[in-house]
């Protein structure tokens, strides 16, 4: 499903009440928000009952640690140890904050010791959500990749209604709609395009459905190439592929770059005779896109923010 019946599907969804329960996530609970009764929490892996308003939130995912510090939500305790922490999320590596492992190796010792009241698990920490929940209460919030704007935004509106954040939530994420379908129109549908991923001087393609499919699914943008995997790590790829592919824009994401490992940058691996014979080379439209944004907080609320801008700027 793509073009305009995503999009209506996310409109539908951002009409919806913020705090509605429905079978793939929400709060529900009279006194969500308020510290007081019993709260029930419908996310990726079933549903999690707590005690009220959590104040001891230990985080294992740098998009969710990202929108709990955009809505102003305290309580947070424990984080993952991250080599390359994204700028905005710095003040998380000091020492008010206990490491509790990295993003897909939980430290289980660390977690019990904070006595959390809630643990939020998406993407790479999902896997470690059963051992998790023997600890305390565990929300997994990862997104469903098949339409990641309507998903992440659901995710978004969870943790505004479990922290009565509601109105902050509304008020943003209706803006994010109105430019997400501005950019669909603007002349996105007339333009094909191509997300690569580059890692170790290696490069990957991605389609609609995928983890990078918001280009597509829900901006607009079409395929330069049909049938590509929407696998997690996308399709292996040549420079060959790309010429022969021919987008009007390529959208490159620097994997290396967004984990802080050395190697050859994404412009070095495409600057070659092929891809700069491209329409996308001869004409301006490769984009390298914000690795951290696109890697590591793609289900923040201000990384979406600034992901479908740029994705607006690039077609404009």
């Amino acid at each position: 499903m793509r073009g305009s019946h995503r999009r209506g599907a996310f409109v539908a969804l951002l009409a919806g009440l913020v705090g509605l329960l429905t079978a793939c996530g929400g709060v529900d609970a009279d006194q969500a928000g308020s510290g007081e009764g019993a709260i029930t929490v419908e996310h990726a892996q079933g549903s999690t009952s707590l005690d009220g308003t959590p104040e001891r939130i230990v985080v294992f995912d740098l998009g969710v640690l990202e929108t709990l510090d955009e809505l102003g939500v305290e309580g947070v305790v424990g984080v993952p140890e991250v080599a390359n922490l994204p700028e905005h999320l710095s003040e998380y590596d000091s020492d008010d904050y206990t490491k509790v492992g990295s993003l897909k190796e939980p430290d289980f010792e660390e977690v019990n010791a904070l006595e959390p009241d809630l643990i939020l698990v998406a993407g790479r920490s999902a896997p470690a959500y059963g051992e998790l929940s023997e600890i305390a209460p565990t929300v997994d919030l990862t997104v469903d990749t098949t339409d990641f704007l309507a998903g992440a935004t659901e995710r978004i509106e969870t943790l505004g209604s479990l922290f009565g954040k509601e109105d902050v939530v509304k008020d943003r994420l209706a803006a994010l709609e109105t430019k997400a379908e501005e950019v669909a129109s603007s002349g996105a549908a007339d333009k094909t395009g191509l997300v690569v991923l580059t890692t170790g001087g290696k490069m990957s393609a991605y389609g609609p459905g995928s983890r990078f499919g918001i280009v597509y699914d829900n901006l607009g943008v079409q395929p330069a190439v049909d049938g590509l995997s929407a696998d997690t790590h996308g399709d292996a790829i040549s420079a060959e592929f790309i010429a022969d592919a021919d987008p009007d824009l390529l959208f490159v994401i620097d994997r290396d770059s967004a984990i802080g490992e050395a190697g050859q940058s994404a412009k070095q691996v495409l600057d070659n005779a092929l891809v700069n014979g491209t329409t996308a080379a001869k004409e301006g439209g490769i984009v390298y896109l914000d690795p951290t944004q696109w890697y590591l907080t793609a289900n923040g609320l201000a990384s979406l923010e600034s992901m479908v801008k740029v994705v607006g700027d690039s077609v404009a």
